[in-house]
C-alpha cells in the first residue's frame, strides 16, 4: 500500500513538473537567457558601446558632471541623478527624465549622458531603455508588459521553483544510497536526451531554486518582508516607505535651490566622514511640499551612508537603514541579499557563472523535456494501437 502511495504522489510531481515545463516553456526560455545576459551586462554593455568606457582617472566636483549632461540634453530631459563609477574604467552617468507627469507605475521618457570621471568630457547620450539593454531589462523584469509585467515575472519565478523541486523529487531515485549514486551516472536511461535532462536539472537544481525564489522576492517585495520582519535585527522598510503607493513617478526640479557641490559638503559635514568617504550617488530634488536631496556615501565602513540635504535651507541629516531608499532593496537588509544573490554582484565570479549557467538551464531542460514527453507520447500510442 505504501508503495501505491509513493508512486502515485511520485506521478502527480511528475504531472506538475511536467506541465509547468511544457505550459510556460515559451515564458521561461526568455526569462532565463535575458538574466544570463543581465549577469554579465556591464562587460558585454562595454562590447556593445566601446566609446562610453574610454575614461581617465579622477574625479571632478558634481556641478561639472551635471552641467555637462544638462548641456547633452538639450531641455529634452532633466538632470535626476548622479551615479559615480562602482569601480575603476567605469564613466559617471546622469540619468534624466523629460519634465511630464508620468502614469502610475511609469516613468517618463529618459536620457542617460555617460561622462569621463576624469575630465568630465561627455562619452555619448542616449535613451537606454530602447537599447539593447534595456530591452533585455525589461524583458527580464516585466516581460515587455508595462502592467502586471511584474507580477508575471514574480508568479514565474514562484514556478520555476516547484519545478525545481518536484523536478530534484522525480529524479531522486528510489532504493538505498547506492541507487543515487547510480542515478548521477550519464547512463541512467538509454536516451540522450533524458540523460542531459536529468544531469543537467539535477546539477543545476539548487542554484535555480535559489534565481527562482531570490527573483519572486523581488517581484513581491510587500509580501516577503511581512516574512521575514519577525526575524530581522533592524527594522526593514514597510510598503510606504518604499513608494509602493506612490501616485506616480514625480519629475525632478529643473532649477533646484542649490548646487550639488554645497549638497555634497552639507552631507559630508553631517556624516561625520572619513577622508576616504566619498560620493557614490546624488539624487536631485523633485516637486513636492518639502523638496530634498538625497546623497548617498561611500567609505571604509560596512555599507552606504545616505544622508538627506533639504534643498534650499541646506539642513541635513543621516537616515537610517530603514529610510535610506537609495539603490537595490531600499532600506531593507533582507532585500538587498535576495538581490545581489539573484543579480551575482558582490558575490565572486564563481557564483556569477553558476547563475549564468542557471539561466541557460530552462532552455535546455525546456527542449529536452518537451522532447522525453513527445517521445512517450509516441510510444504510449503505439503501445494502444
Amino acid at each position: 500500500m505504501a508503495r501505491t502511495k509513493g508512486l502515485g504522489l511520485r506521478g502527480l510531481w511528475r504531472d506538475i513538473h511536467l506541465w509547468i515545463g511544457v505550459g510556460l516553456f515559451v515564458l521561461l526560455v526568455p526569462l532565463g537567457l535575458s538574466g544570463t545576459y543581465l549577469v554579465w551586462d556591464d562587460q558585454l554593455e562595454q562590447l556593445v558601446h566601446p566609446a562610453r568606457y574610454v575614461v581617465t582617472a579622477g574625479s571632478l566636483a558634481p556641478d561639472a558632471y551635471l552641467d555637462t549632461a544638462r548641456q547633452a540634453f538639450a531641455g529634452r530631459a532633466v538632470p535626476a541623478q548622479l551615479r559615480m563609477p562602482e569601480k575603476p574604467g567605469l564613466p559617471v552617468m546622469v540619468i534624466g527624465y523629460a519634465s511630464v507627469q508620468a502614469k502610475p507605475g511609469q516613468r517618463p521618457p529618459s536620457l542617460t549622458a555617460w561622462l569621463d570621471p576624469g575630465s568630465g568630457r561627455l562619452l555619448g547620450v542616449a535613451d537606454p531603455r530602447r537599447e539593447l539593454r534595456g530591452v533585455i531589462h525589461n524583458i527580464h523584469g516585466n516581460m515587455m508588459l508595462a502592467q502586471n509585467g511584474r507580477s508575471l515575472v514574480g508568479w514565474l519565478g514562484v514556478a520555476m521553483l516547484i519545478s525545481s523541486l518536484t523536478g530534484l523529487f522525480i529524479w531522486w531515485p528510489r532504493g538505498a544510497f547506492a541507487a543515487v549514486v547510480q542515478g548521477l551516472r550519464w547512463g541512467r536511461s538509454a536516451s540522450v536526451f533524458s540523460n542531459l535532462h536529468h544531469m543537467t536539472g539535477f546539477w543545476i537544481c539548487v542554484p535555480l531554486a535559489v534565481l527562482s525564489l531570490s527573483g519572486a522576492w523581488i517581484a513581491f517585495p510587500q509580501a516577503m518582508h511581512a516574512l521575514t520582519a519577525p526575524w530581522q535585527t533592524a527594522p526593514a522598510m514597510g510598503a510606504k516607505a518604499r513608494g509602493a503607493d506612490r501616485p506616480g513617478f514625480v519629475a525632478p526640479l529643473p532649477t533646484p535651490n542649490m548646487r550639488a557641490n554645497d549638497v555634497l559638503a552639507a552631507a559630508l559635514l553631517a556624516s561625520d566622514s572619513a577622508p576616504s568617504t566619498h560620493l557614490a550617488q546624488l539624487t536631485l530634488p523633485t516637486g513636492g511640499d518639502k523638496p530634498a536631496w538625497r546623497v548617498q556615501l561611500k567609505g571604509a565602513g560596512p555599507g552606504p551612508v545616505t544622508v538627506k540635504v533639504a534643498d534650499g535651507s541646506g539642513k541635513a541629516h543621516v537616515q537610517d537603514a530603514a529610510q535610506a531608499t537609495d539603490g537595490p532593496g531600499g532600506g531593507d537588509p533582507f532585500a538587498r541579499f535576495m538581490r545581489r544573490l539573484h543579480d551575482g554582484s558582490g558575490y565572486g565570479v564563481a557564483w556569477q557563472i553558476i547563475i549564468s549557467i542557471a539561466g541557460l538551464a530552462p532552455t535546455v531542460l525546456g527542449v529536452t523535456g518537451i522532447i522525453i514527453w513527445l517521445n512517450q507520447r509516441r510510444v504510449a500510442a503505439r503501445k494502444h494501437n
